[in-house]
């Protein structure tokens, strides 16, 4: 039966559009000097995303060269600046690209646009951000902003794609909480781990065979007790890696955090730690937590601004985690006696897990793309 199962996730999993990679980013910085003087700006974005979005690979050889690169310059910034508006007090900025270099960030290379804004010498900044809006309404657009010994942080995309400095302090902190939200939401990788580590939570292990639990206490404090290991887990090396304090290889965190799916799916088919996946929980949070880390790591905050994001950040993906939780557990106690759950969900979704977390880790230890993005 088991292996009828697995066959049937086999297939279903053929046509899967599931993509655990890291979402489309940009990254804006800009340094506001003192009078009139003008901005200095820097707009990291992904050559996978101007691929896309304006073909950079001339040749179509799946490798864009310093050549091709550098011959699209020209088109890159009208492109980019084409699709972002700055103003101070109402007045809009006059925008100039400078020359371009390339960057590596913790999901592949990256353009560096450097750019000045020529803007009025006194007003609040404002922004519209608009870029790849058409294409990919995920994308977001994280901006830094360092004026008056101050730093920003805003948060932009297609679904708030205007914000002014002068809306107040908590504007960049309330962002983050929900580009946190937004980030656990997308992250297929870190809903398909804890909702395998979910999957027993109403069942018991009793001879040799998952059963369902007699009451809701068991349940729940099995509950509570994954998901306080995973959030402390993962908060410790968010912080860690997100302050500088330690640094690991984005391709072995990824495939880390590929491989904590494969084996808790494969424990719910033949148990070792039924009773302690807090354990597991634990263990591997920490690993998803340096893949939480990499959003703030590529935006390259400075200390003022880099507390605050990280604050809400850490407390969006809480938000966005125990919301995953709130909508799971209750359908999960009502069905716990059912065939549909034992066989289909907790069978069945254990096999796809592993399928699935089996071609990512493939992806990411060979550098390959198997599943659509």
């Amino acid at each position: 039966m088991k292996r009828i199962w697995c066959l049937f996730c086999l297939l279903l999993a053929v046509a899967l559009p599931a993509s655990a990679h890291k979402p489309s980013d940009s990254y804006l910085s800009l340094q506001a000097a003192q009078g009139t003087a003008p901005l200095q700006g820097r707009w990291d974005i992904a050559l996978r995303d101007l691929d896309y979005a304006i073909g950079l690979d001339a040749d179509g050889d799946g490798q864009i060269t310093w050549d091709e690169l550098r011959r699209r310059h020209a088109d890159i910034a009208a492109y980019a600046l084409a699709r972002l508006r700055i103003a101070r007090g109402g007045q809009p900025c006059t925008l100039s690209p400078g020359s371009q270099l390339v960057d590596s960030h913790t999901d592949g290379a990256y353009t560096v646009l450097p750019f000045t804004a020529a803007c009025p010498a006194a007003g609040a900044l404002e922004f519209d951000y608009r870029l790849f809006a058409d294409l990919d309404p995920q994308h977001k657009g994280l901006v830094s902003v360092e004026e008056g010994g101050a730093a920003r942080t805003l948060v932009l995309g297609s679904g708030q794609p205007h914000a002014r400095l002068a809306e107040g302090a908590g504007q960049g902190f309330l962002d983050f909480v929900e580009h946190g939200i937004w980030h656990i939401w997308i992250g297929y990788d870190h809903i398909l781990f804890l909702l395998s580590l979910l999957l027993p939570a109403v069942l018991v292990w009793r001879e040799h065979a998952w059963q369902a639990v007699a009451g809701p206490r068991a349940a729940l404090i099995d509950v509570l007790r994954i998901v306080t290991a995973f959030t402390l887990a993962h908060s410790i090396t968010l912080s860690l890696a997100a302050l500088g304090v330690i640094a690991l290889p984005s391709r072995w965190v990824e495939s880390a955090i590929a491989l904590s799916v494969l084996l808790a799916a494969l424990n719910n088919l033949r148990p070792i730690t039924h009773g302690r996946r807090w354990i597991a929980a634990f263990g591997f949070g920490l690993i998803h937590g340096f893949g939480f880390a990499s959003v703030l790591g590529d935006l390259g905050l400075q200390k003022g601004a880099l507390a605050a994001s990280l604050v809400g950040f850490n407390l969006g993906v809480e938000i966005g985690q125990l919301a995953i939780v709130a909508a799971f557990l209750p359908l999960a106690w009502l069905a716990r006696r059912s065939w549909f759950y034992r066989r289909i969900m907790m069978l069945g979704g254990s096999c796809l897990s592993m399928l699935v977390a089996a071609i990512w880790l493939g992806e990411r230890v060979f550098d390959l793309r198997l599943l659509p993005v």
